[in-house]
């Protein structure tokens, strides 16, 4: 293996590093103040909340905002990365993200955008084949044992765990082998990886003195057998693996009895792809189980199968199974869990309670008291529609949560259908005769195809939800992204399976570019947790141009429509900060909106919009950090030329108020 190569260094000495260490020298105010001031977690906190209690920023100025530097990623590898889904790290005045193709490490000054110093390490054929899965992450980790010691913690594109020195960009050569732990090595299992098996684009989660590693894997769509991605503990001084937990429990552990056939010994995938939230005080990380091995078709793989799509709260110090909760059952949807859980404390009936939220592809938030796994109002098991498809056997219900109610459109009726103008509706009525329609949950066949809504691209997404612990209300972003599924044979396509699925767009180019479903087509929710009850709803933005001046729709009143992409979304004390990206799409509605907003927390009045610049969108979930008394709003945005026309590639935007 070869070591890790630092392509340039620096020790930067500047204002804003002295002023930190005059604080953590200071008082326990002092270091709150601090900690306030900084984000030193992809989502905000350990709690995954994207909260901030700054306020520097209200209602009353926001609309001053500048833009005040612009960090651009296109130099960054052999290919510029045109979907930028990063978050930074603000610690001592210095931001920290990873970027590019090759996903290097960069530190720069969190006031100007300076580059202080770069990481990057060449991983050969073993990076440049990983999984597509966004090659410049989505961010990394921060860990200090509170005495100078710190340590940024990401895994490569080639899915090696690494350590650096934050104020030099070095690798920490005490941790694994140079600052490196392969983590091809140690899953135990029959088939070893090869390269394009592993990747992760979500930071690791760290609680206390254990790194916690998922896994995003590539070959879901089809095939009958893979290898897994067990999540794993290190430790976060050594780099030695503490524990494996196997999400696919082989005979003699608890969960083996729902892999029929002994479908457990070739199935794989089940690893957590997406970000994990940690309650630092129980000593618990909560894991986010993707599905297993061909998201569409489970006739390979008979039973409920545990864990795959279960939400499961480990200790992380063992990695024992405290609880779980399977959210979907034997899923053939790709339903499974893309976003960390929002951990809150909530008071319900007049009793307070460790809560967790965790929002879900198919527009659902599945509320439990995070200590003991007990759902907090009734989730029931309700009866749903049946497969028809040879060797298939769907479950027989599904869990279905009492409250709160769903956050997005649930299956497609014939009154769901875009009836903007007469002649729109009579047109979608036809297009909508070509497939079977139904409710959540409606199983896909091979003859006409389901329109299936939520797509496997959200509801919600990996950007998941925002929490404001004063209140205890969770802020949702989602699409309203129809699609089509439909089940065929092809031996090469389905790599040995009988079955694998064809997920495509809606054929909108019949409907003039539209969709063929009513706006809004993309929402952000407010959701009272201490009672289950939705606050507000509206649309994630404004109108698309390409909807305001389609032909189809000459003379019409449009209402805000959206667009059917998922917002980031950050909460501060006073606004609600919302950008949707939705960069994967090629409809008109898809292409997310190049605009930043500032909304009315409690009410959802849109108080700021901003157009970004060069038609960029937001690509990453916003955040918000204070320098030396002045507090900075950032968004990483990026643009395709499948949304716009133009590629760009991603940049850190930042904004500021006007003044010193």
């Amino acid at each position: 293996m070869n070591g890790p190569a630092v392509s340039r260094w620096a020790l930067v000495a500047s204002p804003g590093l002295l002023v930190v260490v005059l604080l953590c020298t200071g008082k326990a105010a002092a270091q709150q103040h601090e900690k306030n001031s900084e984000w030193r977690y992809w989502g905000g906190d350990a709690a995954t909340s994207h909260y901030s209690p700054l306020s520097q920023i209200d209602s009353s100025n926001v609309r001053n905002l500048r833009l005040v530097s612009r960090w651009k990623s296109e130099n960054f590898g052999p290919r510029p990365d045109h979907d930028w889904k990063v978050t930074p790290l603000v610690v001592g005045g210095v931001l920290y993200f990873t970027a590019g193709s090759a996903r290097d490490v960069v530190a720069a000054d969190a006031a100007t955008g300076q580059t202080l110093w770069t990481f990057h390490k060449d991983e050969g054929s073993r990076g440049r084949r990983a999984p597509n899965r966004g090659p410049g992450g989505r961010g990394l980790s921060y860990w200090s044992d509170g005495r100078g010691d710190e340590r940024l913690i990401y895994v490569s594109l080639g899915y090696e765990l690494i350590e650096l020195n934050p104020k030099t960009g070095r690798p920490i050569a005490s941790f694994g082998s140079d600052g490196v732990v392969d983590l091809w090595e140690g899953f135990e299992q029959r088939n070893a990886p090869k390269e394009g098996d592993f990747s992760l684009t979500s930071p690791p989660a760290v609680v206390k003195n254990v790194i916690v590693v998922g896994a995003a894997l590539g070959g879901g769509t089809g095939g009958r057998e893979f290898v897994a991605g067990f999540p794993r503990g290190f430790d976060v001084r050594t780099g030695k693996r503490r524990w494996i937990f196997r999400t696919i429990p082989p005979p003699g552990e608890f969960g083996n009895e729902t892999w029929e056939k002994d479908s457990w010994a070739y199935t794989g995938h089940t690893g957590a792809w997406g970000p994990m939230s940690v309650d630092e005080e129980l000593g618990y990380v909560y894991l986010p189980i993707e599905t297993p091995t061909n998201d569409y078709y489970g006739g390979g793989r008979p039973g409920a199968g545990l864990f795959g799509n279960s939400l499961v709260c480990v200790d992380a110090e063992t990695g024992r199974r405290v609880w779980h909760f399977q959210l979907t059952h034997h899923d053939i949807w790709d339903y499974d869990i893309p976003a960390a859980a929002n951990l809150a404390d909530i008071t319900v009936n007049g009793r307070r309670i460790k809560a967790l939220a965790q929002v879900t592809k198919q527009g659902f938030v599945f509320v439990f008291d995070r200590t003991t796994g007990e759902p907090i109002w009734p989730i029931v098991e309700r009866p749903v529609p049946q497969s028809i498809v040879a060797g298939e056997k769907t479950s027989p219900t599904q869990p279905i949560p009492t409250r709160p109610a769903p956050f997005e459109l649930q299956g497609v009726t014939l009154d769901d259908l875009n009836d903007l103008t007469t002649a729109l509706h009579a047109e979608a009525l036809e297009i909508a005769k070509r497939f079977n329609l139904g409710p959540v949950y409606l199983p896909a066949d091979a003859d006409k195809g389901i329109i299936i809504s939520p797509s496997p691209n959200g509801g919600a997404n990996w950007q998941g939800a925002a929490l404001d612990p004063e209140f205890g209300v969770l802020y949702v972003g989602s699409a309203t992204e129809p699609r089509v599924l439909q089940l065929v044979r092809d031996a090469r396509r389905c790599n040995g399976a009988d079955f694998c699925g064809d997920l495509r767009l809606l054929p909108e180019s019949s409907l003039h570019g539209l969709s063929l479903v009513k706006p809004p087509w993309g929402r952000i929710t407010a959701i009272d947790l201490n009672t289950g009850e939705h606050v507000w709803m509206i649309p994630n933005g404004p109108t698309p141009d390409a909807v305001k001046n389609n032909p189809a729709l000459a003379g019409v009143s449009l209402p805000r429509t959206g667009t059917a992409s998922i917002s980031g979304l950050l909460v501060t004390k006073t606004l609600l900060f919302s950008g949707a990206g939705g960069l994967h799409g090629s409809i008109p509605p898809r292409q997310g909106n190049p605009y930043l907003l500032a909304i009315d927390k409690k009410t959802g009045e849109v108080i700021w919009e901003l157009k970004l610049p060069d038609d960029l969108r937001p690509s990453g979930v916003p955040m918000t950090y204070m320098v030396r008394g002045k507090q900075y709003l950032l968004v990483a945005a990026s643009a395709t030329a499948r949304a716009t026309g133009v590629d760009r590639p991603g940049e850190l935007l930042i904004f500021a108020l006007p003044g010193n």
